[in-house]
């Protein structure tokens, strides 16, 4: 895997080519790399990696809770890794906007799941999947990859859940790839390629929890 840190500043897309197999998964993330198809309208689009500059990060303290999304936090109850394929099929349906993630995506991340690298939280309204999100961790490193709602905050819950587990389970890094307004308003914020690495590194250096 190419070395972000050698790519020039503000450059996003680091290297084209490759495999979604777990060993080039789990080599590409520890190194600061994740992937995205090229075009995804495509049976079979090249993929990309990027490592973006800036990087978008949630601190794990700094997670803003609304008045609105604590009464909505009572409103649906979280599972996590009970629906994993539920919640990437929801993230991947074709007529989201901005779709990326494609079957072979989904092929790839669900055998992360059965390796136990790839974890899911779900947030239900009753027996009905309302939200959820899902993404990859290595130690003391939580790589977002993807949310999806189908109620208000139902997403949001299911973030709240997470950041929990994780600051619970001794994680020290969650990365969100890029920022959005969205994203910002609920404590995600943006730090330079070098700063981000430097996390990354002592994150990935932990004692390993897939639990």
């Amino acid at each position: 895997m190419p070395d972000p840190a050698e790519t020039r500043p503000g450059d996003d897309l680091v290297a084209l080519g490759a495999d979604l197999e777990p060993a080039t998964l789990l080599a590409a993330y520890r190194g600061g790399l994740f992937p995205m198809p090229i075009d995804p309208g495509k049976r079979r689009s090249k993929l990309a990696w990027y490592s973006p500059d800036p990087r978008g990060v949630l601190p794990l303290d700094q997670l803003k809770v609304s008045k609105s999304l604590r009464r909505s936090t009572r409103r649906y109850h979280t599972t996590m890794n009970e629906a994993f394929e539920s919640v990437i099929a929801a993230c991947a349906e074709p007529e989201r906007d901005g779709r990326w993630i494609t079957q072979e995506f989904v092929g790839a991340y669900s055998t992360m799941f059965d390796l136990g690298w790839a974890h899911s939280v779900e947030a239900w309204d009753g027996d009905e999947l309302v939200g959820g999100l899902y993404g990859l961790r290595i130690d003391g490193f939580f790589a977002g990859e993807a949310m999806f709602h189908r109620a208000t905050d139902a997403s949001k819950v299911a973030l709240v859940s997470l950041v929990s587990w994780l600051r619970d389970t001794g994680v020290q890094l969650l990365d969100v790839q890029w920022s959005t307004p969205h994203l910002a308003s609920l404590g995600v914020v943006e730090m330079p390629r070098p700063d981000y690495l430097r996390l990354l590194r002592t994150a990935v250096g932990g004692e390993h929890e897939n639990d």
